[in-house]
């Protein structure tokens, strides 16, 4: 399969994330790795005695919950200040990302999982697995309350998403 993503994205034929780093990607490959889960978008609290993290239900204020993608991207660390921008040279904001992030699991060293859109050629996929936040999360605009949905070291990525 090859062909472009609904983002602009080439698939299957052009396997960049295998032959360069991080950093030696363009700007289009680095954001091409986001697989739309919008995890990242999710807040988070952190166990002050073990360290643990983990994902609650709440999720950014400007998070679409439809789309799992942020309504006002260029702006988003302007405007939420505890929001995490990436950057190949920062790898420790990498620790927030679930352990199904690409950029997380590339930083590691691990390949892409099976459903990534990058895979796939579908930017769908991710929802498909059940991977993403759609339908799990309510914006903390309309929130009376929390609930924790997993720890960020859960490894949901490799498993069967047909049980």
């Amino acid at each position: 399969m090859s062909g472009m993503l609904g983002r602009g994205i080439k698939t299957m034929n052009d396997e960049f994330w295998k032959r360069k780093s991080l950093s030696e990607m363009s700007p289009t490959e680095w954001e091409s790795l986001c697989d739309g889960c919008a995890l990242c978008c999710l807040q988070k609290l952190q166990d002050e005695d073990t360290g643990d993290i983990f994902y609650t239900d709440v999720a950014c204020k400007l998070l679409d919950l439809d789309a799992c993608r942020c309504t006002n991207y260029a702006a988003r660390a302007k405007l939420v200040s505890s929001c995490l921008v990436l950057s190949a040279d920062e790898p420790e904001t990498f620790s927030w990302l679930p352990a199904s992030c690409a950029y997380k699991r590339l930083a590691q060293g691990q390949e892409l999982p099976q459903w990534h859109p990058l895979i796939t050629g579908d930017p769908d996929s991710v929802h498909d697995a059940g991977i993403s936040a759609r339908g799990k999360a309510h914006s903390e605009l309309t929130s009376t309350g929390y609930t924790v949905l997993r720890s960020v070291d859960y490894d949901v990525s490799d498993e069967d998403p047909d049980p």
